[in-house]
């Protein structure tokens, strides 16, 4: 496992793994009584600036975790998607960039598909990343150097190398540039459409344990949305990447991206050459 601390005496990784574990399942435990599978939340809600939605489920675990994760790496620096941005972790060794609700309107609207993901960078890399499914119980971890986990059993993307057959899932304008630039490069591949996942965090982890073979990202996602799962990704043998092909840069200044994939590491240069050829017809 890898074992790199910010400072000296700051806990290790391995130290912190599960303790970040029992915080975010105590995180969860804030945020169901709030869910109504197939029916509306009982949480307040409101808008952002902006216009997107913001429930007292969201208030509730940002709150939570920023004090417990404090507690357990007071070293850390923090990033959230329902806090107010800190430049101080512009030059912190260590950051959490925590989502409390990752995929809010399908919280609100009762359907399964929302998480807690909440990463640990050092030195600009994530090192450690959970992504909880509280509706479905499904968890998601992993450390660097360690691989990846669902439930605590070993996790690894599907094995498929093409475009031909493969399970995809993200925005529509995306699939069809992808599929159409497929097309001009030879023929256009029998693919699965896949609905698209309303939580960003798990439809990267999908890819992560083989259940979708490419995940599409418009522009606009955050840092909250893809450090933890990122992770989960690269160590289930995955990665992200921007449409250049480059990886994904965490805690800049503006913690937003681009376009980009999640993909097994084999199918990078045939999704990437479709999407470019697409882009260009």
């Amino acid at each position: 496992m890898t074992d790199t601390t910010s400072s000296p005496g700051a806990p290790s990784v391995a130290a912190l793994a599960p303790l970040l574990r029992a915080a975010v399942h105590e995180a969860a435990t804030l945020a169901l009584p709030f869910f109504e599978r197939g029916a509306q939340t009982r949480a307040r809600v409101w808008s952002k600036a902006g216009g997107s939605p913001v429930t007292e489920a969201d208030v509730a675990v940002d709150t939570f975790l920023k004090i417990r994760l404090s507690e357990i790496e007071p070293g850390a620096a923090w990033l959230s998607e329902e806090t107010s941005d800190d430049p101080v972790r512009l030059d912190a060794g260590r950051v959490w960039i925590v989502d409390p609700i990752d995929g809010t309107r399908a919280f609100l609207s009762g359907h399964p598909d929302w998480s807690i993901a909440v990463a640990l960078l050092e030195a600009g890399e994530p090192v450690l990343g959970v992504v909880f499914a509280p509706a479905t119980g499904r968890f998601y971890e992993a450390a660097a150097g360690c691989g990846a986990t669902l439930d605590g059993a070993p996790i690894h993307v599907s094995d498929r190398a093409a475009l031909e057959g493969a399970r995809i899932t993200g925005p529509k304008p995306m699939q069809d540039r992808l599929l159409g630039g497929a097309a001009r490069l030879g023929a256009e591949p029998s693919v699965t459409r896949v609905e698209r996942v309303p939580s960003l965090a798990l439809r990267l982890v999908r890819v992560a344990e083989g259940v979708i073979d490419l995940g599409l990202v418009s522009k606009d996602s955050r840092d909250w949305d893809l450090a933890a799962a990122d992770l989960i990704l690269r160590e289930a043998g995955g990665l992200v990447c921007d449409l250049d092909g480059q990886p994904t840069v965490y805690n800049r200044p503006e913690p937003r991206h681009g376009e980009l994939i999640a993909v097994p590491r084999a199918m990078r240069e045939p999704a990437l050459a479709a999407l470019a050829r697409g882009a260009s017809a």
